[in-house]
């Protein structure tokens, strides 16, 4: 299963504290299972951007349905399909 890495803002104004954000993971993890996807890690980010998700979906349409269902939270992300550096001979093979 591909590995996707989602580099995630949270809509200014909709919380008002980090439990906020806290109280709906439950539920944001749910949506993503709902969509096909497994959630291996999430982490809050200091700096430019609030969350980094990293999950593995069935493939990029998954990935993208977890993206939209994100988004009903107001949790904006920028998903990447992750690649392992291990796998990177394999991708200059194919050139």
């Amino acid at each position: 299963m591909p590995t996707y890495a989602a580099i995630a803002d949270v809509e200014t104004g909709q919380y008002q504290n980090p439990q906020d954000i806290a109280a709906i993971w439950g539920d944001v993890r749910a949506d993503l299972e709902e969509q096909d996807c497994q959630l291996k890690d999430s982490y809050v980010l200091l700096g430019g951007h609030d969350i980094l998700l990293l999950f593995e979906a069935d493939d990029s349409h998954a990935a993208l349905q977890a993206s939209i269902a994100a988004e009903r939270y107001g949790i904006n992300m920028q998903t990447h399909e992750a690649i392992p550096v291990e796998n990177l001979g394999e991708l200059v093979d194919d050139l």
